[in-house]
């Protein structure tokens, strides 16, 4: 009996390492590397000297090394950033290409732990088994690092289609950037705040001069949106229109979409200005007959 759909996702690893790899990374990312363990994982940035986001990451630890995860186009970017100034340091800077990263989503996700040997304290923590890590992202979602040898048990189906796990992380409201937005928003404008990945304590890091004024001198003016909405097939969208009154002008931009062909729903999260009604009528502007809805956040943008 199946307890679990398991897909490849397509997601690239950063793994830093070296003497020197916790003040190096804590100087350049919005997190404050103290607080990451062998059994947790928290998200951070990478900016760049002017604040603009190269990357968001679920940063973790594995086997000496802090291990950063996120989009072919985050770690792409980040990475030669990260070599640039690592030159400094004594740290090595390294694409991870042989591993597997698996999502897991199961409403039975407890038996599904039970299966892989896998014991979690609670949600957004992490766990080894044997050279494999384990990252458990909500009480349905699970992501799993694994060697290229490493076999899933028969009680779980490995399928091809990962958009049902995509769409699942963006009505989570997970940022990720793709590579037309590289450098082109500050971390708040993807909510990087409210999930947690920032540090306000911590000290100077790479962009935080841009970074605090936002927070501290309401400069920031837009925040990352859910919308969802049906389109008949497959759309890849860059931008989206608000409507005013028989009108349509444009309002902000896709950065992670997804559309899930089995129920013909198109899901994007996109930037807008920060006080966009949640009631507002939106249009993908490249296919203007799929209308678009706000859905709520998980979480709150009160008092970021």
């Amino acid at each position: 009996m199946s307890l679990a759909c398991a897909v490849n996702l397509p997601y690239k690893l950063i793994a830093v390492t070296g003497s020197e790899q916790l003040s190096y990374l804590h100087g350049q990312l919005t997190q404050d590397m103290n607080l990451i363990t062998e059994q947790n994982f928290l998200w951070g940035g990478h900016c760049s000297p002017k604040g603009k986001l190269w990357g968001a990451f679920r940063i973790f630890k594995h086997q000496q090394s802090y291990m950063l995860l996120g989009s072919e186009a985050e770690i792409n970017a980040s990475s030669k950033e990260l070599k640039k100034y690592g030159v400094f340091a004594k740290v090595e800077i390294d694409l991870v290409e042989d591993v597997k990263i698996i999502g897991i989503q199961s409403t039975q996700l407890n038996n599904v732990c039970d299966s892989l040997g896998l014991s979690f304290e609670n949600e957004h923590t992490a766990c080894d088994f044997g050279n494999n890590k384990a990252l458990k992202l909500d009480n349905t979602r699970l992501l799993l690092i694994i060697n290229d040898d490493y076999t899933l048990p028969d009680n779980i189906d490995l399928i091809t289609d990962p958009s049902a796990f995509i769409e699942a992380s963006i009505l989570a409201g997970e940022p990720q950037l793709n590579e037309k937005n590289i450098e082109e928003f500050v971390p708040q404008m993807i909510n990087l705040q409210a999930l947690d990945g920032i540090s306000f304590k911590k000290g100077c890091y790479t962009g935080q001069e841009t970074v605090a004024r936002m927070r501290y001198l309401g400069k920031n003016k837009r925040a990352m949106y859910i919308v969802q909405g049906t389109a008949p097939s497959s759309i890849d969208e860059t931008d989206l229109e608000l409507q005013l009154g028989d009108n349509w002008r444009r309002a902000g931009k896709v950065v992670h979409q997804v559309y899930n062909e089995a129920t013909s729903t198109y899901s994007a999260l996109t930037i807008l200005p920060n006080d966009t009604d949640s009631t507002a009528h939106l249009r993908a502007k490249n296919s203007p007959e799929v209308a678009l809805t706000i859905l709520p956040l998980p979480y709150s943008l009160d008092d970021q």
